[in-house]
């Protein structure tokens, strides 16, 4: 046979219907497994590959899903971890069942209503939405409109979208308690920003947990970069010299506070210890190495996507995955 293989020609090497060979390459489980053999056998031999256009029109899937991070350009390619980690765990988790990654970026009331309009126009089967701020409407007004979606993070929206997070309350008492039983006796902290869970979770283990040990909280706030963190911690030494000990609510944020803790003759660990949160890779090449609490941003990125995967095959997605945190301890603390 000559020219590009066909559906008829797969037809007539396999011996069945070109509808039975169209079944089989659109994933029907309704064709007999000898025959979807042969029709599979028949695509090898020929070297067949299905025109994707035509097979949407047919499935009405795309085989497509967006990531969408509702941070502008600047945030998303600095030096935050965060964003490569998810981006690293999803694009995994659809590599493994061959489906498209989109990756389109809302920082901006302009952006979100482009995502919401490329969405809804069912260019995608679903989407993924991480580093949300606020009661950010996206996911709600997607899920609404029959639109599968997961997110990053618990939703501040009281929307019900299932949604893939760590144990950030969790994390920062412990991090706060291995400081407490370090001997430390004035405990910071730079926390997340307020508007957005991860920022208020780990601001309340931090609260909590010295609450019960019976001291006070001394709080300065960040935005999760590097300078905010520097600013904090000036601050934070401004506001009481006397501490001994920071828990901050991102490595990012940490390597900030060291450096302000630096030009302020302060020792890490001597005078100052320092917990961060993330354990990215940043960490352990920090001066000193940083003590942290490690989370698993790559598998939340790939527990979002097998959620989304339920929720397009018309299943329901078990809400919420909390994914555990560990202590990393280095020389920081």
């Amino acid at each position: 046979m000559t020219g590009r293989p066909t559906l008829e020609k797969v037809a007539a090497r396999a011996g069945v219907s070109r509808a039975t060979v169209s079944r089989v390459v659109n994933g029907s489980t309704r064709v007999a497994p000898e025959i979807r053999d042969a029709v599979t056998q028949a695509v090898d031999e020929l070297g067949y590959v299905p025109n994707l256009a035509a097979r949407s029109l047919v499935t009405q899937r795309t085989d497509s899903f967006a990531l969408v991070l509702s941070e502008p350009p600047t945030r998303v390619f600095s030096d935050d971890p965060f964003f490569s980690g998810i981006i690293r765990g999803v694009s995994q988790e659809l590599e493994v069942v061959d489906k498209q990654l989109v990756l389109m970026l809302a920082g901006s009331p302009q952006s979100h209503d482009r995502v919401e309009r490329y969405a809804t126009a069912r260019h995608v089967d679903g989407v993924l939405v991480a580093s949300m701020h606020g009661a950010d409407p996206l996911p709600g007004v997607l899920a609404a409109r029959g639109i599968p979606v997961v997110c990053s993070g618990r939703p501040l929206a009281r929307n019900h979208v299932p949604y893939v997070d760590v144990d950030n309350v969790g994390g920062a008492a412990q991090a706060v308690g291995y400081l407490l039983a370090s001997g430390r006796k004035r405990i910071a902290t730079i926390a997340g920003p307020p508007d957005m869970n991860a920022g208020i979770d780990r601001l309340a283990g931090y609260r909590e947990t010295l609450r019960d040990s019976n001291r006070r909280s001394i709080v300065a706030v960040g935005d999760f970069t590097r300078a905010s963190g520097e600013r904090a911690m000036k601050q934070l030494l401004a506001d009481d010299p006397a501490l001994d000990a920071v828990f901050v609510a991102s490595d990012t944020m940490a390597l900030g506070a060291l450096r302000a803790l630096h030009q302020a003759g302060r020792r890490v660990p001597d005078d100052v210890a320092v917990v961060g949160f993330d354990d990215n890779d940043d960490a352990q090449y920090s001066d000193p190495p940083l003590t942290t609490i490690r989370q698993p941003i790559v598998e939340m990125g790939r527990q979002m996507v097998r959620l989304l995967l339920d929720l397009t095959a018309g299943g329901e997605a078990e809400s919420p995955v909390i994914l555990p945190t560990e202590l990393a301890v280095r020389q920081s603390a």
